[in-house]
Parts: C-alpha cells; sequence; structure tokens
C-alpha cells in the first residue's frame, strides 16, 4: 500500500505508519501543485492512497479520472496530536479502498463513503 500524506497533513504522521509506504508531497518535491496534477501524479507514480484533511477535495475533483484512493481525515486541526487518533480506523479500513472513490475517516463513527 503506497500512501502519499497531501501537504495539508504534518509529515510526523508517517511515523505512524511506519510498516507502510508513505510519502509526503515535500519528499516527492510536488509542493504547490494543485489537487488535479496531484492526483494525476499520484497514479503515474503508482501511488494506493491520498491522505489529506481537505474535506473539500473529494468535491472537486472528477474522482472517476483518477485511479487513487482518497482518504479524507474528519479532523479539526493538522496538528499531529489530533491526526494520530484516526490512524486506527485508517488501518482498519486500508484493505477494504476502491479507487477513484474519496472516504471520510471520522475519529469515532469510523470510515464514510
Amino acid at each position: 500500500m503506497k500512501i502519499l500524506l497531501d501537504e495539508c497533513v504534518t509529515k510526523h504522521l508517517k511515523r505512524h505508519l511506519a510498516d507502510l509506504e508513505v510519502f509526503t508531497v515535500r519528499e516527492m518535491q510536488w509542493g504547490g501543485i494543485k489537487n488535479g496534477k496531484l492526483m494525476t501524479l499520484c497514479v503515474e507514480h503508482g501511488f494506493d492512497v491520498l491522505l489529506t484533511i481537505d474535506k473539500n477535495l473529494q468535491y472537486q475533483q472528477n474522482l472517476d479520472k483518477y485511479a487513487v484512493s482518497i482518504v479524507v481525515l474528519n479532523s479539526v486541526s493538522s496538528q499531529l496530536e489530533a491526526l494520530i487518533a484516526f490512524v486506527p480506523a485508517l488501518r482498519e479500513q486500508l484493505g477494504s479502498l476502491e479507487k477513484h472513490r474519496a472516504y471520510v475517516i471520522d475519529k469515532n463513527e469510523g470510515m464514510k463513503r
């Protein structure tokens, strides 16, 4: 499972997903790239998941065009302490994600499609 952390997700979350293949936008040198182009790059570089806290991303793009899963952590904060709370639900759902779809993970309610 190859995951890209969007710019709005702290790079420090990566260490809490250390057993997975996780990259940050900065590591890929894709900082400042708009969402449509970023999703194209995800597909071209074999990413399975774009992990974000951008709640609008799923509505701004035609997901049928991109063979990648969008996972939105429904967090009120981008701070590491807030995002860590979503990791168990994320891990639980990773195996069931479908490409061309967006998912929202709520801390207490799990994943919604």
